[in-house]
C-alpha cells in the first residue's frame, strides 16, 4: 500500500521507518504502522527514491518511529535447480536516527 509523506507526517509515532536498499545504492522507504506496511510517496504520487541514505533520512525528520532500520534482500540467494527457499533473506541492520545536518570538519 502507498501513503504520502504527509499523511505519514501527522501520525504521532510509527512502528518502524524501513529505509530499503535497493541496487547501486538506491534507497526507499516504508512504515509499519499497526502491522501495515506502507511506502511513502510524495503528493503526486512517486514513491519516495535517493541515491543517498542522508538526504531520505533527512525527509523523514518530521516522522517519530520506534524503530529505524536498513532491509537488504539480496536477489542472489536462488539457484537454478537448486532447493526452494520457505523464508525471506532479508537482512535488517537497526539505524539510529540521524536528522542533525552535515557538517564539514576543517
Amino acid at each position: 500500500m502507498l501513503m504520502s509523506l504527509s499523511r505519514l507526517q501527522k501520525y504521532f509515532v510509527v512502528d518502524k521507518l524501513i529505509y530499503h536498499s535497493l541496487e547501486q545504492s538506491l534507497y526507499q522507504i516504508s512504515a509499519i504502522i499497526d502491522g501495515q506496511e506502507y511506502f511513502i510517496t510524495d503528493e503526486s504520487g512517486t514513491l519516495l527514491r535517493s541515491f543517498k541514505l542522508h538526504e531520505m533520512q533527512k525527509k523523514m525528520v518530521k516522522v517519530e518511529a520506534k524503530a529505524f532500520v536498513l532491509r537488504h534482500v539480496s536477489a542472489y540467494d536462488e539457484m537454478i535447480g537448486g532447493p526452494e527457499k520457505h523464508s525471506c533473506n532479508a537482512l535488517e541492520v537497526p539505524l539510529s536516527r540521524n536528522d542533525s545536518p552535515i557538517t564539514i570538519l576543517q
